[in-house]
């Protein structure tokens, strides 16, 4: 059995998978807010997932936790969200387990846990991560893929249209700012996402937001296919609750260039596209499949 500890901006998820990535206990608190918080709710989360299944920490084979943030031999930096400019995760959950955990960010996590979750015998996958903001995770023949600078797959900050609104980081029409949680609420003047897509059938305004989802994810979808030709993209993250709608939206944005493209059409990125099962904590399963040494 192995532990995985998904810690993110709003929630703490742990889990307890066996070998192949399936979740046998799950136990989600509250995430903390600076070091010793985040450290806390991690550890109290863990001590609930072995409680409900009668070990200790120690019985695990592995133990594996994703952060937001960048993370380099265990520290975890500007993981602002969190109230963390650098902390030594791995060394303060150490002291707490008495096994050290092996730490990634979060996105790396997700793609790993996307990776097993699709279960198709895929080499190279990209996983497409629209929450909060809106990143990929990459797995280049079975690997993780970082980069250079460990900046592989932060394309939410690239912009698509000059034109397009401004995002968080004072560029117009970045990715993050067409697909994720947040840039829906900053195009909207603070309506939640889901509220956004709901009123989008009635009111033009929420309509050309949901409209600018449907264009940025393709255009992520095209973006990582056509640099990286991964096998798939998996889209995951809160606004894939979205269901059928996202992933008919995005494909029928990319049909219509493919009309125009037979380059595009021979790619077939439609078929290359698939949303994962919401309700699979792909970031804690792939935490603690990353403990175990895969990715």
């Amino acid at each position: 059995m192995h532990l995985g500890i998904d810690i993110g901006g709003t929630k703490t998820d742990a889990v307890l998978v066996d070998a192949d990535g399936g979740v046998l206990h799950r136990h989600v608190l509250p995430s903390g807010h600076g070091p010793d918080e985040v450290v806390a709710q991690a550890v109290a989360a863990v001590a609930r997932v072995c409680d409900e299944a009668g070990i200790v920490v120690g019985d695990a084979a592995s133990i594996g936790v994703g952060i937001p943030g960048s993370v380099l031999g265990g520290v975890v930096s500007h993981a602002q969200n969190l109230g963390i400019t650098r902390l030594d995760l791995a060394g303060e959950l150490e002291k707490a387990w008495g096994a050290r955990p092996v730490v990634d960010n979060d996105v790396n996590a997700g793609a790993v846990g996307a990776w097993v979750a699709a279960d198709g015998g895929l080499t190279s996958v990209a996983y497409l991560n629209l929450g909060t903001g809106l990143a990929a995770g990459l797995i280049l023949d079975g690997k993780v893929w970082r980069g250079a600078r460990g900046a592989a797959g932060e394309i939410g900050h690239i912009s698509i249209d000059p034109a397009g609104p401004l995002g968080p980081d004072g560029l117009p029409g970045g990715l993050e700012t067409y697909a994720s949680g947040s840039g829906v609420a900053l195009q909207s003047g603070g309506v939640p996402a889901v509220d956004v897509i709901a009123a989008a059938d009635t009111d033009s305004a929420s309509a050309a937001i949901r409209d600018g989802i449907f264009y940025g994810v393709a255009t992520a979808v095209r973006m990582l296919v056509l640099t990286l030709d991964v096998e798939e993209v998996l889209l995951g993250g809160g606004l894939t609750r979205m269901g059928e709608p996202l992933l008919e939206g995005a494909r029928r944005v990319i049909r219509g260039w493919e009309r125009q493209s037979p380059f595009l059409a021979s790619v077939d990125l439609t078929a290359r596209v698939s949303v994962l099962d919401p309700d699979i904590p792909v970031a804690a399963v792939g935490a603690a499949m990353r403990g175990a040494g895969r990715g």
